[in-house]
């Protein structure tokens, strides 16, 4: 799902011209494209981590639930764990998402803002 970010900076070097030349691409177009696919790709995978963090609340929650009432139950402990462990991993990976946005959002705003200016909604 990141295969864009992991590549910004190969796609922004074919994306742009060099000098020489600058009248046979046509940068502002293909920099409009860009990141409108990087704008995509962030909301996309926000949204899946997110609906797999409410889906992991839920499960700990409804384990802690059954953990109160069958407390001596090893199993449900077992599987309370893995999924709180679960829950840690996805909050850790919302932080990721966080950084390598910032990443490409800063290298595409470098290369690109002298041929477009995306608005701000």
């Amino acid at each position: 799902m990141r295969q864009l970010d992991d590549k910004i900076i190969y796609l922004l070097n074919t994306s742009i011209p060099t000098e020489s030349f600058k009248g046979q691409i046509d940068a502002t177009s293909r920099c409009k494209d860009l990141f409108h696919q990087i704008q995509t790709g962030h909301a996309q995978r926000e949204i899946a981590i997110k609906k797999c963090l409410n889906t992991t609340r839920d499960r700990v929650k409804k384990l802690k639930e059954e953990k109160d009432s069958n407390p001596n139950d090893i199993s449900l402990m077992k599987n309370l764990r893995k999924e709180q462990s679960t829950l840690r991993l996805l909050e850790s990976e919302l932080s990721v998402e966080e950084v390598v946005k910032s990443r490409t959002t800063k290298v595409y705003n470098e290369r690109c803002r002298g041929y477009y200016k995306p608005t701000e909604n």
